[in-house]
């Protein structure tokens, strides 16, 4: 078999070595093709595929024993007047397995510069695992779906490399359709690589249930970004939170709120979800002040536990609400250890009238407090919502920088962060390490100019101008197994590097970090096997792509 392999994969590398040019930058979007429209319930396994173009009307529904499976690439558009909304039921599933080349997009169905919050409901997930109201409660948002039951391994499905943009409706007073809705979503469901870009409402809410979730983004929603009710207790590692300061929701709006129900009640399970490494940030200044409460509201009875994380900007920091939630700061079961607030109005308060020293429970726990954003040495760019736009999709530059103070401090020693799930190996405070910018290539800081109007092309066009990237090549190729990809970097920048297989599986993926200008040479895998491989490199200004082949 390999003396036949072999010509054909030679075949290929006449291809492989040249450059793949990067997508010129869009001056018009075309106009919108006909899409399928999709109404009611989905009752069998069904496929949407990335050479359509889908759109919700109405709340749609993944009924129970049905697989729903997007393709890499595609677009599901929400229709506004019909509140368009994906509900994957209770024993349903959804399979959304995305790519950092080409990822998944639930966006507005209207046009580009047109798009606002609350242009579709959003995605709602309906578990069988543990919460701590009685029964099976009806999820938020008017759609009728129950959730909750006695499986904390329930599998919902898989969304990876999946965006959810301009969603989010106030269905009624205290029911509101978030970006991401979880109720009773069990272990078995992975939430990794998810955006929520523009919510009406929260972008990310767990009503009870026990998933566990990575590389989170919630940008410039009206309400909170982390939401967690009625006894979820999984695990989050990796967030983003980058607010914009002219919006903000009346009731409040923070990075963090927790109860353990409306009713500050002792039902179990509790509300004991743990963060770790997260960067919250409101940039100042804040146009809607009284709007923006706190950074954290933890009240009810919450257990929540929050690690190696930074926030900064609101004019509150921490809010300890309430004698039930104070108890469980002393006892122990709500845990706040090496995290850092800067530019806080006021850190500490607390709701119950009583005495309770909040700035002595922050500060003996291993916290710190800055008196200034500008204290914590980040990126001028972390603080603008759509970045500089040297780049279309906007991602700003999230490496820290190598005099930030966040780049140590982090600690998992902690029982809470015992779990395998916690990625232990970074001495960093926050999401972005000084290499790392997992944000960079499937995330997009600005989809209101993103057209969504070709099916399969998830990803704003990089500047066909920008002259980062020069001479990519991998040689020797064809290779017998170890390569080097090679490149001139024409200013310094944070460069990331996937490999893909012929049928656009990832199989690596190289967190180069920041790089200095120049000539740069990174080792690729030397365990691939025999096949045709696309190495695409990301900086902040550009991407471009090279062939390779393998033939031992």
């Amino acid at each position: 078999m390999k003396k036949l392999l072999l010509p054909a994969l030679l075949a290929c590398a006449v291809a492989a070595a040249t450059p793949v040019a990067p997508v010129s930058a869009q001056t018009v979007c075309p106009a919108a093709p006909a899409t399928v429209a999709i109404s009611g319930s989905i009752t069998s396994n069904t496929t949407w595929t990335s050479n359509n173009i889908y759109l919700l009307n109405g709340f749609v529904f993944v009924e129970n024993g049905a697989v729903l499976t997007i393709e890499p690439g595609t677009i599901i558009k929400g229709d506004k007047p019909s509140k368009g909304t994906l509900i994957i039921k209770q024993g349903g599933r959804i399979e959304a397995n995305g790519t950092a080349a080409r990822p998944i997009v639930f966006t507005s169905n209207l046009p580009v510069n047109s798009r606002a919050r609350g242009d579709w409901g959003g995605l709602i997930l309906c578990g069988r695992a543990p919460v701590n109201q009685a029964g099976t409660p009806t999820i938020e948002g008017g759609v009728g779906a129950v959730y909750g039951g006695t499986d904390p391994n329930d599998n919902s499905g898989t969304l990876r490399y999946v965006r959810i943009e301009f969603p989010g409706i106030a269905f009624q007073p205290n029911s509101e359709i978030n970006g991401l809705t979880m109720g009773g979503v069990g272990a078995g469901t992975t939430i990794d690589y998810v955006q929520v870009a523009y919510s009406g409402d929260d972008s990310f809410e767990w009503f009870g249930g026990t998933v566990n979730a990575k590389h989170l983004i919630a940008i410039a929603a009206t309400d909170d970004d982390f939401d967690t009710d009625f006894g979820f207790q999984g695990k989050v590692q990796y967030g983003l939170v980058l607010r914009e300061p002219n919006s903000a929701d009346v009731s409040g709006s923070t990075a963090f709120e927790s109860d353990n129900d409306a009713a500050g009640s002792t039902l179990t399970p509790r509300t004991a979800p743990v963060f770790s490494n997260i960067t919250a940030i409101l940039p100042n200044p804040i146009g809607v002040t009284a709007n923006f409460t706190r950074a954290i509201h933890l009240r009810r009875n919450t257990s929540i536990s929050i690690f190696n994380s930074v926030l900064t900007g609101w004019p509150q920091g921490l809010t300890l609400d309430g004698s039930a939630v104070q108890a469980n700061a002393t006892g122990g079961t709500l845990v706040l250890k090496n995290n850092v607030m800067a530019g806080m109005g006021n850190p500490y308060t607390q709701q119950s009238g009583g005495t309770f020293d909040v700035q002595g429970f922050w500060l003996n726990s291993g916290n710190t407090t800055l008196p200034a954003s500008s204290d914590l040495g980040l990126n001028a760019d972390n603080f603008r919502v759509t970045g500089t736009c040297s780049n279309a999709p906007c991602v700003p530059d999230l490496a820290l920088p190598a005099g930030s103070v966040l780049n140590t401090g982090a600690s998992f020693a902690d029982a809470k962060l015992a779990d395998a799930f916690f990625n232990k190996t970074g001495t960093f405070r926050g999401a972005f390490g000084r290499t790392t910018n997992w944000a960079a290539g499937w995330s997009n800081f600005n989809p209101q100019t993103t057209c969504y109007n070709r099916p399969g092309f998830t990803l704003a066009a990089k500047p066909a101008a920008s002259d980062q990237v020069q001479g990519l090549s991998v040689a020797p190729n064809p290779t017998a197994g170890a390569a080097m990809l090679s490149f001139d970097l024409k200013r310094a920048d944070a460069a990331t590097v996937r490999v893909v297989d012929a049928l656009g599986r990832q199989v690596a993926i190289i967190e180069a970090g920041r790089l200095g200008a120049g000539l740069q040479q990174l080792a690729l895998p030397s365990s691939l096997k025999n096949g045709v491989y696309m190495a695409t490199i990301t900086t902040n200004e550009t991407s471009q792509m090279v062939r390779f082949v393998v033939a031992k």
